[in-house]
C-alpha cells in the first residue's frame, strides 16, 4: 500500500499569494510512472487518518496523489472559517494553496500532466468550484456545495463524477440541481444520490471528536459501507475515463 509522503509547498504558494507555510501528502503506487495525478481536497476536520487512507486509495488505483493541508498555515481553529468562505465564493488563499498543489503535480516527472481533483464535504464545494475554472481534466464532487452562480460558474466545467447523501439535510436537493445545471451546460457528468447515505457517507471510519460522535451518528453523519462501494466504484471509471491518455 502507498504511503503518502510530506512535501513542502511552501514557497510556490507564496509566490502564488497563498499561505506562508503549506505542507502536503504525496502518495503513488509501486511501479514505474508516470501517472495522471489527483489532488485531494481534505474535510472542514482537516487532514486526518481517515482524509490520508482517501489518498492512499486514490494512489494504489493507479494514480499520483497529493492532499495540500489548507490548514497548515495556522491551524485549524484559526484556518476554518476563512477556508469554508473561501470554498464557495471562488476567493482567498486557499485557491492559491490549491494552485500551488496542482502545479507541483502537474510538474511532477512521476505525472503525465493530466490532472484531476477529488474532494469531500468542505473539499468537495472547492472541487465542484474549481471544475469550472478550466484547470482541471475531471473533478469528483462529493456532498459538495452548490457555488450561488453555479449557471454560469460551472459553464466550461470539465466532466464531473458527484456523490451525494439522501439523508443528508446539509446539501438536501443539491444533486438533482447540480445534474440539471450540468445537463444543460453540456458538461459529461455522472451524479448520484444514495438514500441510505447521510453526510461523510464515503469515509471508512468516524472521524468525528469522540465529544460530537453521538450527535453525528444521530444526524446520520459517518461511514456507509454500501453506498460508498459503489461511489468508489463510479468514481475510479470516471477518472480512468478521463484522466488517461486516450
Amino acid at each position: 500500500m502507498p504511503n503518502p509522503t510530506s512535501v513542502d509547498l511552501t514557497e510556490l504558494s507564496t509566490s502564488l499569494g497563498g499561505s506562508r507555510r503549506l505542507s502536503g501528502h504525496l502518495a503513488r503506487r509501486e511501479g514505474v510512472g508516470p501517472w495522471p495525478g489527483v489532488i485531494v481536497v481534505h474535510e472542514a476536520l482537516g487532514v486526518d487518518d481517515v482524509m490520508l487512507r482517501q489518498t492512499e486509495r486514490l494512489a494504489k488505483a493507479g494514480y499520483l496523489t497529493l492532499m495540500p493541508d489548507l490548514f497548515a498555515d495556522g491551524g485549524i481553529r484559526r484556518c476554518l472559517v476563512p477556508t469554508m468562505r473561501a470554498a464557495t465564493s471562488g476567493r482567498g488563499r486557499a485557491w492559491a494553496d490549491l494552485e500551488a498543489a496542482r502545479r507541483t503535480l502537474a510538474d511532477h516527472p512521476d505525472c503525465t500532466g493530466r490532472v484531476g481533483i477529488i474532494g469531500f464535504c468542505m473539499g468537495g464545494s472547492f472541487a465542484l468550484v474549481a471544475a469550472g475554472r478550466g484547470t482541471f481534466d475531471a473533478a469528483s464532487v462529493n456532498y459538495g456545495l452548490l457555488p450561488k452562480n453555479a449557471e454560469s460558474d460551472l459553464a466550461e466545467s470539465c466532466p464531473v463524477v458527484a456523490s451525494y447523501g439522501g439523508r443528508d439535510r446539509m446539501v438536501k436537493g443539491t444533486a438533482a440541481q447540480l445534474e440539471a445545471t450540468l445537463m444543460r451546460n453540456g458538461v459529461p457528468h455522472d451524479v448520484k444520490e444514495y438514500p441510505a447515505a447521510g453526510h461523510s457517507f464515503l469515509n471508512d471510519a468516524e472521524n468525528a471528536p469522540r465529544w460530537l460522535r453521538p450527535l453525528t451518528r444521530i444526524s446520520g453523519i459517518g461511514p456507509e459501507p454500501e453506498s460508498a462501494a459503489d461511489a468508489w466504484r463510479r468514481i475510479e471509471a470516471f477518472f480512468a475515463q478521463h484522466l488517461t491518455d486516450s
